[in-house]
């Protein structure tokens, strides 16, 4: 199976979208992960969220449910400290405007507030920094705020847009993350190497080469970046952020023509971490990936 060709169809405009976890309808009780659209914690660490194109899987206390709130699908999913920042498109039958372009939510997903661009955007690619609510996303096509296509950033919830010139950046973005407190350091993946800026993505140096970079974020310690890739192989590892640094590989659980598609940290167990893959697993590691249990394999949820 060629991953670069199933990557790159799983992309917009080679764009990696978010881990995308759609929750599928209850079947006899049971939550099952149709599409996978991104992974988050809750501000508590009691949650694991899993967007869809029909609403929030949720995993706590070793159970799946559907959350509270309407079942939108939901698109560049990205949580932080007080809020999570989301695009996609509204539910059937809600009267809201499709596409959302950038809405924020304060309560866990309940409820959601329009931050502009409704009518006008998708964001598929859309990263927000834990600690500054900075956020950051891959533009497709001009709009009233955005006058061509790029990245493009907001300091103050969509009040203001800038356009980052992405200089030195690989071929082929795929995913992109920010720091947890410095709002001008940002991550990405791209098909030949994981890139990092310090200047509010103007300018990029290469961290990491020799393969894609498929998903990224930045360990909430503020020093290093977890990531995945595929080099013929699934991997995942941990790089500082120093110029120079070597990568720690990280033991994966088996995975048969696949690659994690997302990976979030616990925010309060920071050694916990959570990845979901393009083939809709999902799995726990409580040792900072030393080990790994399945709570859901190939859309079908485990408790």
């Amino acid at each position: 199976m060629n991953f670069k060709i199933v990557f790159r169809n799983m992309t917009m405009s080679g764009l990696l979208v978010g881990l995308m976890a759609t929750t599928g309808a209850y079947a006899g009780g049971s939550v099952t992960l149709t599409h996978v659209h991104g992974l988050s914690y809750s501000t508590d660490g009691a949650r694991i969220l899993i967007p869809s194109h029909d609403g929030l899987a949720v995993f706590e206390n070793g159970k799946w449910s559907k959350a509270e709130g309407p079942a939108h699908d939901y698109m560049g999913f990205s949580a932080t400290r007080n809020a999570i920042y989301s695009s996609g498109h509204p539910a059937p039958g809600s009267g809201l405007t499709n596409p959302f372009g950038l809405i924020k939510s304060s309560d866990g997903g309940k409820s959601w507030k329009d931050l502009g661009l409704s009518g006008e955007s998708d964001f598929h690619s859309l990263a927000a920094s834990y600690g500054t609510n900075a956020v950051y996303v891959v533009n497709h096509g001009a709009n009233s705020r955005m006058n061509q296509p790029g990245i493009f950033f907001t300091m103050n919830d969509g009040l203001q847009w800038k356009h980052a010139a992405a200089d030195g950046l690989g071929k082929e973005l795929k995913t992109l993350a920010v720091h947890p407190s410095e709002a001008n350091t940002v991550a990405a993946g791209a098909a030949d190497g994981l890139y990092l800026s310090r200047n509010a993505a103007e300018k990029f140096d290469r961290l990491f080469g020799g393969q894609q970079v498929l998903a990224a974020t930045f360990d909430l310690d503020g020093q290093h970046l977890w990531f995945s890739g595929y080099a013929g192989k699934p991997s995942l590892m941990r790089i500082a952020l120093k110029p120079g640094s070597a990568p720690e590989t990280l033991t994966l659980p088996a995975l048969s023509e696949d690659a994690v598609a997302y990976i979030a940290q616990n925010p309060v167990r920071r050694s916990e971490l959570t990845i979901a893959t393009f083939k809709r697993s999902v799995f726990l590691s409580k040792d900072a990936g030393r080990s790994w249990t399945a709570i859901a394999q190939d859309g079908s949820t485990h408790e």
